[in-house]
This record gives C-alpha cells, sequence and structure tokens, in this order.
C-alpha cells in the first residue's frame, strides 16, 4: 500500500508545483498588462495564450470589472490558493493515512 501512498504524494507535489508557477504566470500577465507590452514580443503571446482561455471564462461568468480594472486574475489566483490548500493538502493527508 506504501507504493499507492508514493504515487499519491508525487502527484500532490507535482500539482502543487504546476499550480504555483500558473499562481506566478497570472502575476506576471497581470504586472504586465500595467506597463502596456509589445503585443507582438513572443514572451507575451505566451503568456496570453496560457492564460486567457481560463480568464475569459472567469470574464463571463463574473464580469468584475470596475474603472478599467480586471479582477479576474485575482479570482484566480484566490481559486488556486483555494486549490493548494484544499486538494493538494486532502492528497498529502490521504498518503500520509495511506502509510
Amino acid at each position: 500500500m506504501f507504493i499507492f501512498a508514493n504515487l499519491i504524494m508525487a502527484i500532490a507535489k507535482i500539482l502543487s508545483i504546476i499550480l504555483t508557477l500558473y499562481m506566478w504566470v497570472i502575476i506576471i500577465r497581470a504586472v504586465l498588462s500595467w506597463v502596456n507590452p509589445d503585443p507582438f514580443n513572443p514572451i507575451v503571446r505566451i503568456l496570453y495564450q496560457i492564460t486567457e482561455p481560463v480568464l475569459w471564462r472567469i470574464r463571463r461568468i463574473i464580469p468584475l470589472t470596475f474603472g478599467g480594472i480586471d479582477f479576474s486574475p485575482i479570482i484566480l489566483v484566490l481559486g488556486i490558493i483555494f486549490l493548494q490548500q484544499f486538494l493538494v493538502n486532502s492528497l498529502v493527508e490521504l498518503a500520509l493515512h495511506l502509510k
């Protein structure tokens, strides 16, 4: 049973890393939106391609823009934090319980 527990622990750690990286991508995109970057820059295009599908869905469900400020990145970061605290910690606890 310890092999299954180790597998769940590895999945939890990988998921935590992916969520943390995606959170930083969202933060970088939000900061870049303040300085009006060149839309033809490859890095900017990749950031927008990675984040826009998720942010678009959030904007469609909860249209939160006040005074030109888009709050969808904040909602997404809060969602990522929730997933890290709930899902990842639940997987870790399950793995520890199985050992």
